[in-house]
């Protein structure tokens, strides 16, 4: 017999207008506000390559977690979209929910020690147009991400112009969702289709994947994501790689970076032993060693992101605007 299984249809779900938000756009700072300084040589070099990449018509792919969004990078990472310096944008399913709310409330986050003490957390209504959002993208045969960009526009959401999918959908620029499933609030709600979920995520890894097969001469960015970002990228680059040794070529010499707050010390090129916990960190064994071993090339940057990219999106742009032409 199977196991047993909860019954959703219990569930009572609040509007989330009644939901306190600990995240609203009034605290996201916008491209004229001033940008706290971080030197680092090796975001210079990061950014050099970005440049580059560019220049040269190579992909810049940026993986990304959901504090990225909550943390109010979308006016630099729209910017950088526009401007043409991001090919390509992977998330979490967080970055979805957060994306979405913000684009319809102009808010997101809740207090989880407050509302999982009665039961509340993330059992709100709207949040669960995501799950009505992925079975619209397996109806059209398109990704996930896709699908939240073009719902966010088609609904005209009175936030849109925060909203990081629907730029990338409106510049043409891919946006995947790569979603664990049990991992997002949205999979409590009763209208949640894992099927749907699964498919709509999995179209997302193959135009991943797609991209990925171009990154020769290339930046792939991985930007507060220790999970998502580096096993979906490992396994991305594992396929394309077997089609290039096949076709008799090489997918070897590109540059990769990560963004975040775990102090590394400074050798990140060796690969730390199983006695090390950094061993564990799969951003650094995967992305900054053993996918670079070959002819790449990897930085690591420690900061806030709350810095970081601002400084990034600050080198990027002043770099282009004054290379010579």
């Amino acid at each position: 017999m199977p196991y047993p299984t909860f019954d959703r249809s219990k569930l009572k779900l609040r509007p989330l207008s009644e939901r306190d938000h600990d995240i609203t756009t009034d605290q996201f700072p916008n491209l004229d506000t001033p940008i706290q300084p971080f030197d680092n040589p090796k975001l210079n070099t990061v950014t050099d390559r970005i440049v580059e990449a560019r220049k040269n018509n190579r992909p810049v792919i940026l993986m990304i977690g959901a504090h990225v969004i909550r943390s109010g990078a979308a006016p630099y990472l729209i910017d950088l979209m526009e401007r043409g310096f991001i090919t390509h944008i992977a998330g979490n399913g967080a970055c979805a929910i957060h994306d979405y709310e913000l684009a319809l409330m102009g808010a997101t986050t809740e207090s989880v020690p407050r509302y999982i003490r009665t039961g509340e957390f993330g059992l709100w209504t709207e949040s669960g147009n995501l799950n009505i959002i992925a079975q619209e993208a397996v109806n059209k045969n398109i990704g996930l991400g896709e699908a939240v960009g073009q719902n966010i526009i088609e609904n005209n959401l009175p936030h849109t112009h925060i909203s990081v999918f629907a730029a990338a959908v409106r510049l043409n620029i891919p946006i995947t969702v790569h979603v664990s499933l049990g991992y997002d609030i949205v999979h409590e709600h009763p209208n949640c289709d894992g099927a749907s979920i699964g498919a709509s995520s999995y179209t997302d890894f193959l135009v991943f994947t797609e991209s990925v097969s171009h990154l020769e001469g290339g930046v792939l960015l991985n930007i507060g994501t220790a999970i998502m970002g580096p096993e979906v990228y490992l396994k991305a680059l594992s396929m394309v790689r077997n089609v290039a040794h096949q076709q008799g070529h090489t997918i070897a010499k590109f540059t990769t970076a990560v963004f975040d707050l775990i102090p590394l010390g400074d050798d990140i090129e060796t690969e730390a032993p199983k006695t090390d916990a950094r061993y564990y960190y799969r951003p650094f064994k995967t992305i900054l060693v053993r996918t670079v071993r070959d002819g790449g090339e990897s930085y690591y940057i420690q900061g806030d992101h709350k810095v970081t990219i601002p400084n990034l999106y600050q080198q990027v742009v002043i770099k282009k605007e004054s290379a010579p032409c």
